[in-house]
């Protein structure tokens, strides 16, 4: 056969090869078809834009945090390793996918021979061929390829979980450092009323109307009131820093909330819909499909070592004894040899791969599984927290309201002569945490619809396609 016959009919060989990798069939979903619905759970209404759809832009309405968010996508040094980790893979998978074509090197050589009487013999040699080519008659090259390139999608669909995780992260580290400005000034605020009472209980005492336990009462709130300051100006700092870190980099003051408010920094409703199939679309579940498919192609290269390997080596080039003369037809060569190989024995390790490689199918099928119930689980507790935020903000919104009525009434009696002190200082305190559990049922509902829009996948993109 001539060489260039030979080599024309690789990629014919290559076609052909048997592929022994079992087929992969998608695993149905360990989960319910539905969300869960009941007492607990939110009716949200459907929408045609689904939440993994929704472009975060759209989802989050201030335009400070969007811009806060657009410097963590950009400087996160988190997302740079998910996204130096993609383009890895890529190149793994470009060189396992090159395995399938030959290599094709050149040399040249020149040569001296001295003879016995002294002559000297020059020997010119120009070579270009392929080495050891395998045809992959068992697809085991073909399988190598396509393990590394569903290992490659995995990766890249780690790197949407990671923008999508830090999205959210960014998002709810921004809502914390509103909340607790928020937490501060009350703080403020409250050591501000009770340095005013006990300035007028010292003058109480002093004017013979009031009481030194009165007096040591009213430090004591006051020095709790100093602790909360002082711990809250830590907290706000803190809140910065882990900002910061998201972003990966300073947020100047004018992109920092000075307060949460209602809490209303993002869409009031998200689309969800009812049907679990949407879990499917997450990132973290695509990609632990991609893993469970790569490890079917693994199986296919284990078993492809149990059969014979067929290698060629073709080379063709010139020589001569002159270098003007090298290039004549009179001066070609050309061979090819082909090889093959069969493993007899080796102690068990072909089959303990195969064993290896179907052990490691199993374990990315629980995986894949998990992925898809940890999802199920993730969406549903947010629903559920969703379900029942609205309840507890308004209960809060009464209670702070009518401790704050309690309080002012109190104090009136305590500065009629009706009531002892002990009664506005009760009242006082539960006015204060009335007020700061307030925020905190806001920061829980803002952060509920932040994770709820994780957990659907929603982030990838900037805006909506509309």
């Amino acid at each position: 056969m001539k060489l260039r016959t030979l080599l024309a009919t690789l990629p014919a060989l290559a076609l052909t090869a048997c592929n022994l990798a079992p087929k992969y069939t998608r695993a149905e979903a360990p989960v319910p078809s539905e969300l869960p619905q009941g007492p607990a759970y939110a009716a949200l209404p459907a929408s045609e834009t689904s939440a993994d759809a929704l472009g975060w832009r759209d989802f989050f309405t201030d335009p400070r945090l969007q811009s806060v968010i657009a410097k963590a996508l950009a400087d996160n040094r988190d997302l740079r390793v998910a996204l130096a980790n993609v383009e890895r893979a890529r190149a793994v998978y470009r060189v396992n996918r090159a395995a399938l074509f030959p290599i094709v090197n050149g040399a040249g050589t020149l040569s001296a021979v001295q003879g016995t009487q002294g002559r000297v013999t020059d020997n010119f040699l120009v070579q270009a061929g392929a080495s050891a080519y395998e045809i992959d008659l068992w697809g085991r090259l073909r399988n190598l390829g396509a393990a590394s390139f569903q290992r490659y999608l995995a990766t890249d669909e780690g790197r949407k979980s990671t923008q999508i995780a830090l999205i959210a992260e960014t998002a709810s580290a921004w809502l914390t450092h509103a909340a607790t400005a928020d937490a501060l000034r009350i703080a403020k605020e409250t050591l501000a009323t009770r340095q005013e009472t006990l300035d007028i209980n010292v003058r109480r005492e002093a004017n013979g109307i009031g009481t030194k336990l009165d007096v040591a009462n009213a430090t004591a709130q006051l020095n709790t009131a100093q602790t909360a300051v002082a711990d809250f100006t830590t907290d706000l700092a803190q809140a910065r820093n882990a900002l910061e870190l998201l972003t990966g980099g300073p947020v100047s003051d004018d992109l920092l909330p000075s307060t949460l408010g209602s809490g209303d920094q993002t869409l009031a409703v998200l689309p969800v819909g009812l049907s679990s199939q949407v879990l499917l679309r997450r990132p973290d579940v695509i990609a632990a499909e991609h893993n469970l498919r790569a490890t079917y192609a693994d199986i296919g290269v284990a078993r492809a070592a149990f059969f014979p390997s067929l290698s060629l080596t073709g080379l063709f080039g010139y020589a001569s004894a002159g270098l003007l003369k090298i290039f004549e037809n009179s001066s070609f060569q050309k061979t090819a040899n082909t090889a093959l190989r069969q493993r007899i024995f080796d102690g068990g390790a072909t089959a303990n791969n195969l064993k290896a490689a179907k052990a490691s199918r199993d374990a990315a099928l629980s995986g894949y599984e998990g992925a898809i119930q940890n999802a199920f689980r993730e969406v549903a507790d947010a629903l559920a927290r969703r379900g029942t935020i609205d309840d507890r903000v308004n209960a809060q919104i009464s209670l702070e309201a009518n401790a704050a009525t309690a309080y002012r009434l109190s104090t009136a009696r305590y500065n009629a002569g009706i009531a002892n002190y002990l009664e506005p200082l009760d009242a006082q305190r539960t006015y204060y945490n009335a007020r700061q559990s307030l925020v905190s049922a806001r920061l829980v509902k803002a952060a509920n619809m932040v994770e709820l829009y994780r957990a659907l996948g929603g982030g990838l993109q900037e805006q909506s396609v509309r």
